[in-house]
């Protein structure tokens, strides 16, 4: 059975309170009670972990490669346009991962447009709200799928 970690950047965990005209009304609990029960009938096992510390982050992508994780969905937050070490820990472990944004970067400030993973990430979701992440545990089944089978 895959193994699927979620990861949740700074500020996530303000969810339902921060912003809701841009990320909505729904706790980072809720969010993540909703998608293990949408997801998990998907025949996989889902873990999620929220930090608002990259080395934390950085520990927990390590920590994946040994662990028997197969799959990394994240949202970097605000980490996705500064961080070089996540991108180095997804490098260096060979985790495949794929970036998920509950908003659209691309229509907000020109600083969100900048991303240090996408181009090494398997996939980019971005701007269509939580639904992001179940869609991202579709197209990372999906790319197992297809990796096993080749």
């Amino acid at each position: 059975m895959p193994k699927l970690l979620f990861l949740n950047g700074p500020n996530l965990n303000l969810l339902g309170k921060r912003e809701p005209e841009i990320y909505g009304n729904f706790s980072l609990d809720e969010l993540e009670g909703t998608l293990t029960s949408k997801i998990s009938k998907m025949n996989c096992e889902v873990s999620w972990y929220q930090s608002n510390a990259e080395a934390e982050l950085v520990d927990k992508i390590h920590a994946s490669a040994t662990d028997g994780v197969d799959f990394v969905v994240i949202n970097p937050g605000a980490f996705t346009h500064t961080s070089i070490a996540l991108r180095d820990a997804f490098l260096g472990t060979s985790m495949p991962f794929i970036e998920v944004h509950i908003s659209n970067v691309y229509s907000r400030e020109t600083f969100r447009h900048k991303s240090y993973l996408s181009d090494v990430a398997v996939g980019v979701i971005s701007g269509v709200g939580i639904i992001g992440y179940e869609l991202g545990a579709i197209a990372a089944l999906n790319w197992l799928s297809l990796k096993k089978n080749n």
